[in-house]
């Protein structure tokens, strides 16, 4: 009861944030390139996503690339458009900005009110040169995504600048009519895990999905983002799977995303060979990245994923008494006929094989996402130092005699220092772009669905 209330009260709180624009469905091939602050340089979001696609779409391969730099405003993003983003071949280009270009401190100074349109005014004027650039792409998509918010609600020490979310709104707000104006796809995040933070601080006043710095969404945090521009997409009720079985008639009544053959029911026993057409989504546990205290699965406790776009529905009608389950020959647990007729979802059992088989393509992602982060490393120091020296791209010697010149009093530079004096080399750099597309071609190697036996055993009063 408490789980359909949630989902009512989320499927409310949806509805009045206007959640409705719906973002066009990667298609096989495209190469979607997301471009960012800090949020998207080390966050995992359009990494989520991109996991998503390659287990519930196997045969229909795409590339996500991460265009974040942390810190950025959008003059800056601007100023490295060719440089490092349109260089990576778009097809489908996803911008996002807001969170720097409001400030921060000034909003608990004298003036709030001024600083906030001093900030937006010039966000927005920089805003118009990037958007002139991108009305003259030809062959790429462009969605402009409202940032993330910065939570001011949660009550909690420390990082509280006043008011400093409705300014980021208001340049969501010329984000969409931008992309109105364009004919572009446009997302919101702001409002959606505004109010999801607003409906849980109810609960607890110390609730927040942006990070403990109010702006750095945790892994769950991230999760919510990738289940929000999934939703957008259009995969909510996109099952893996459904199977339905009337056991006492000896019958298989629905089979969706699936094939099942060789049904054969027994007094004791129903068993078939079973091979969908997707793979459960994995969810991980463990709390990576620096600082982060939550991992990614706990976006299930907030959001409805699971029932949304994670259901691999296996429903068993007229059976008496308890059954084990069993794949591929591995017990999965144990259900009562009651659980069995209204179904189990075996996406929410990790012992699956299915599930074991994503969890390769889960790690196998992350260990891509892991690498992808020197390149992003890399452009921080060209971008955000190197240029204003004149040594773009230079990669040489003088380069790092200049970066070790101010390493004692950068330490955003100091902590980048080691990874430049790799990544100058551009062998080393092809080596890290070869592991990539090998991780890459292994995932969509490994991610075909297999034909699995799956077969229930009813447990005898004598066992």
């Amino acid at each position: 009861m408490k789980k359909k209330l949630f989902l009512i009260i989320f499927a409310s709180v949806v509805a009045t944030v206007s959640f409705s624009q719906q973002l066009t469905p990667f298609k096989s091939g495209d190469r979607a390139v997301f471009l960012g602050n800090s949020i998207t340089d080390g966050g995992r979001y359009h990494s989520y996503i991109w996991l998503y696609y390659m287990t519930r779409l196997p045969d229909m391969p795409i590339r996500i690339l991460n265009a974040g730099i942390g810190g950025d405003v959008v003059s800056q993003m601007y100023n490295r458009l060719d440089g490092d983003v349109l260089s990576k071949n778009p097809s489908v280009l996803i911008v996002t900005f807001g969170m720097n270009d409001t400030g921060y401190a000034e909003y608990n100074g004298d003036n709030p009110q001024q600083f906030a349109d001093t900030k937006v005014g010039i966000c927005y004027d920089n805003f118009l040169l990037l958007e002139k650039r991108l009305q003259n792409l030809t062959g790429t998509k462009i969605v402009l995504l409202g940032s993330s918010p910065y939570d001011q609600t949660a009550q909690f020490e420390g990082n509280l600048y006043k008011k400093k979310n409705d300014a980021m709104l208001r340049i969501v707000d010329f984000q969409e009519k931008s992309a109105k104006q364009n004919r572009w796809d446009f997302l919101d995040f702001n409002r959606p895990m505004s109010a999801i933070n607003e409906r849980e601080q109810k609960i607890n006043p110390a609730f927040t999905i942006c990070g403990d710095d109010r702006i750095h969404p945790d892994n769950d945090g991230h999760m919510i983002m990738a289940y929000l521009f999934l939703k957008a997409q259009g995969f909510a009720g996109k099952e893996v799977a459904n199977i339905s079985i009337n056991a006492s008639a000896k019958k298989l009544i629905e089979s969706g995303n699936c094939e099942i053959t060789g049904l054969n029911i027994s007094p004791t026993a129903v068993k078939f060979d079973y091979l969908a057409k997707s793979l459960p989504y994995p969810l991980d546990t463990i709390a990576r990245g620096w600082g982060n205290k939550k991992g990614q699965a706990g976006a299930i406790n907030i959001v409805p994923f699971m029932e949304e776009m994670n259901s691999e529905m296996l429903k068993v009608e007229g059976l008496s008494g308890n059954y084990r389950l069993l794949i591929d020959g591995q017990h999965i647990g144990v259900w009562s006929a009651e659980e069995l007729a209204k179904g189990i979802n075996l996406a929410a059992e990790s012992k699956t094989p299915q599930y074991q088989q994503a969890l390769k393509i889960m790690f196998l992602n992350e260990e891509r996402w892991e690498i992808e982060r020197r390149f992003r490393e890399l452009a921080w120091v060209q971008f955000n130092f190197l240029k204003d020296k004149g040594l773009l791209n230079a990669d040489n010697r003088a380069a790092l005699d200049v970066i070790d010149a101010n390493v004692a009093r950068d330490g955003w530079l100091r902590g980048r220092r080691d990874i430049y004096s790799k990544g100058m080399s551009p062998e080393i750099r092809k080596v890290w772009e070869d592991e990539i597309d090998l991780i890459v071609n292994t995932i969509y190697k490994i991610n075909k669905p297999v034909k699995r036996t799956v077969e229930f055993e009813k447990i005898l009063d004598n066992k």
